[in-house]
């Protein structure tokens, strides 16, 4: 065992907890959708935008902790594919990331804050940032960026804890949005005619004129 996997080695304990809690975290998100979908139903649908933007990018944040523990706790020879497999996660996390910011920016059900922007959109995009840096650090040997991963791995947990319960005290409390009624169409008009032409006989046809 070279020092590189004796290094990750040491970090087994702590991705053994950072996981089991990332995939324990994933089943309780269900639930927290579940009861997000049963309030839709209640209120006659709404709410698909903001669920898209707020709520579903917290089981990719957990699912990213999991995988990125199991990738550290796999028997690896050495720190090269682990690193490669971590900076390739982090990356598919930035385009994520991106794509969640592209859904917050278009939907118009809810109005973000400034807490709601640094949780669903900066410490998301540093978290697989960071990862991509670890990862690709590690690859040439630096053993000290595996506290990088760790943190990002740990950020991540953190930022999908904060984030399904900021929802579940939002539906709770303020509730999803009303649907917006349809508007009725605008009657037609009609067309009126002057009380001249109503009231003047019609004209006697030309033979009985002559």
């Amino acid at each position: 065992m070279d020092e590189g996997t004796s290094a990750i080695k040491a970090w087994e304990s702590f991705y053994v907890i950072v996981g089991s809690s990332a995939g324990a975290l994933t089943g309780l998100q269900f639930v927290v959708l579940t009861m997000i979908a049963e309030a839709r139903k209640s209120r006659g649908g709404g709410g698909g935008e903001s669920i898209a933007a707020f709520g579903s990018p917290n089981v990719v944040h957990f699912c990213a902790a999991l995988l990125v523990s199991a990738i550290c706790s796999a028997p690896w020879t050495g720190l090269g594919p682990p690193g490669i497999a971590i900076a390739v996660c982090g990356a598919c996390g930035v385009v994520y990331a991106l794509i969640v910011l592209r859904r917050t920016t278009r939907q118009s059900e809810y109005t973000p804050v400034l807490e709601d922007w640094i949780w669903h959109a900066v410490l998301p995009l540093l978290a697989y940032a960071a990862l991509v840096h670890g990862g690709w650090t590690i690859t040439h040997g630096s053993r000290d960026t595996l506290y990088v991963i760790g943190g990002a791995t740990l950020l991540l947990v953190f930022i999908g804890i904060h984030n399904a319960w900021d929802t579940v005290m939002y539906v709770t409390i303020v509730g999803l949005p009303e649907p917006k009624a349809a508007t009725p169409p605008p009657p037609a008009p009609t067309r009126e005619v002057p009380a001249a032409t109503a009231a003047r006989p019609a004209e006697p046809p030309p033979s009985v004129r002559r």
